[in-house]
């Protein structure tokens, strides 16, 4: 049942990304700069259809390749994952709330990304110094969420090593 809030945070991710990653490409110039000098000119540069078609096989690959073990739970593909993730276990519905939860952390990272790389290249806009609090934000999220894998995976081995 958990897994539904999983799913859910996820397509709120998926929008979120799209609406912010379209905003950016909008305000963009010809040419990007997604890294500075010290003297705040742009060092690392690509053309604007470079930067969106990165972008969107960057988003598409992460959430393919990260969603596909969710479905092969959700859809008991092998014998294996049968066996390991029944149909009505607690930590089959905890292991899916999590990967599509942490899908959902990845894009939000993104997201965070590409205001980041708007701020470079729209400084009357927005300050680059205003995105260090997300920054920080961004590791925390992940360790946290990996935390959270080895509790599940933990208790998980701990209720098959007291099954007999």
């Amino acid at each position: 049942m958990y897994y539904r809030f999983g799913k859910a945070f996820h397509f709120m991710s998926v929008l979120f990304f799209v609406f912010v990653f379209l905003y950016t490409y909008a305000a963009l110039p010809d040419l990007v700069s997604y890294q500075l000098n010290e003297d705040g000119v742009g060092v690392k540069i690509m053309t604007k259809s470079s930067f969106f078609y990165a972008g969107i096989i960057i988003f598409l690959l992460l959430n393919v390749l990260l969603i596909t073990p969710a479905k092969l739970i959700e859809n008991q593909s092998t014998a294996n994952l049968k066996r390991l993730f029944p149909t009505g276990d607690i930590f089959r519905d905890y292991i899916l709330t999590w990967i599509y939860s942490f899908v959902g952390i990845i894009n939000v990272s993104l997201c965070i990304l590409g205001f980041f790389v708007h701020s470079i290249n729209n400084q009357n806009e927005m300050a680059t110094s205003e995105f260090t609090f997300f920054f920080y934000l961004v590791p925390i999220f992940f360790v946290v969420w990996i935390l959270g894998l080895f509790w599940i995976l933990f208790q998980k081995f701990k209720s098959i090593q007291g099954q007999p």
